[in-house]
């Protein structure tokens, strides 16, 4: 057992992939899931599942998230867009344009890294509590931020200069895996409406066994509610209210449900919605997390979330096909040190 912690939680996958390991159920991708979602592959029909990388627009979802900016690189202060070559080389006819981005890497279509959500816990069981992550990590160690590192391990607040670095648990890990494998997607706007529903243990199991659904150990879990089409729908300007009333969201207060996700051992959730639960979540009595689910997914289990996907013409297609199993290729951006990256999921069917 790594000397990293002595104790994990209870019902908690640390260890289980390796004393190091920085995937989580993500090593339940094997070759044989990754040739089952080659296997669904009967048309070669291609959909893109994420959103314009502007929506949802404004910061209405999230106030520290905004809009991507793009603007021109510059030389010598000179923005090179449309801009002559043959004021760097006589006779070239070049035109040159290049670009960049300032983009907040969870605004819109995005994956959570293992190192988005950490939790209080006991590691050494000596009664206290260290701020950790997947596979007792350490933040100010592993995950640093707001100056602190290796040589100056504080608590993880951001003063001082703005930086962060997840040396360990990084989402590049996802893009180094492949994040290529069998998507199963789940239909809950069809069953249950536009509405704000709160989704239970108990509810998911119908769905699955109305539409004769299984989900197997590494398979993707998608789920569509609708969310992200109203995002759509509002063109960049989204309500706040409007938008807390829309689609389902799943319960991460309920034990079933979080049992069902242990057992299930599903290697990832990629769902439209924001944040894949309702948040806050359903009150329960005691010490308890804001986000029971990111707890119960990132931090114990390492399963990673996916949020504000784009389903709409996928669920119609595989609706009017009687199907429900399709190949999924998502791997985030190749950029270490992030806790979280946009993507553009491609279903193939």
């Amino acid at each position: 057992m790594a000397q990293r912690w002595r104790r994990r939680p209870e019902g908690a996958t640390w260890g289980d992939f390796g004393e190091d390991d920085e995937l989580g159920r993500l090593n339940l991708l094997t070759p044989q899931k990754v040739l089952q979602g080659v296997a669904e592959v009967r048309e070669g029909r291609v959909f893109c599942l994420s959103l314009p990388l502007d929506l949802p627009g404004g910061n209405a979802l999230n106030a520290r998230r905004h809009p991507p900016t793009l603007s021109a690189t510059t030389r010598d202060g000179i923005p090179h867009v449309n801009f002559p070559m043959s004021r760097m080389k006589e006779g070239a006819v070049d035109v040159l344009s290049d670009d960049q981005v300032t983009l907040s890497l969870q605004y819109s279509t995005q994956w959570d890294g293992l190192s988005h959500i950490g939790a209080w816990f006991d590691t050494e069981g000596d009664g206290r509590e260290r701020k950790v992550y997947y596979n007792g990590y350490q933040a100010g160690t592993d995950i640093v931020g707001g100056g602190e590192g290796p040589q100056a391990a504080g608590d993880g607040c951001c003063d001082g200069a703005h930086t962060s670095y997840a040396h360990r648990l990084s989402v590049d890990r996802y893009a180094v895996k492949g994040m290529q494998g069998r998507g199963v997607l789940v239909d809950l706007a069809r069953h249950l409406g536009a509405g704000r529903t709160l989704v239970t243990g108990a509810m998911l199991q119908q769905v699955l066994q109305a539409d004769g659904i299984e989900v197997e150990a590494g398979d993707f879990l998608v789920l569509r509610t609708g969310f992200a089409e109203a995002v759509v729908e509002m063109g960049g300007q989204p309500d706040h209210a409007a938008l807390d009333a829309t689609g389902a969201v799943l319960d991460g207060s309920d034990t079933a449900l979080l049992d069902w996700i242990s057992a299930s051992g599903i290697a990832a959730i990629c769902a439209d919605n924001y944040a894949v639960e309702a948040y806050p979540a359903r009150q329960v009595a005691g010490q308890r997390s804001l986000l029971p689910l990111h707890h119960h997914c990132l931090f114990k289990l390492g399963v990673p979330l996916a949020e504000l996907w784009y389903l709409k013409e996928l669920a119609q297609w595989l609706h009017e096909h009687g199907r429900h199993r399709f190949l999924l290729t998502a791997p985030p951006l190749r950029l270490p040190g992030a806790v979280g990256s946009p993507v553009t999921p491609i279903a193939t069917v």
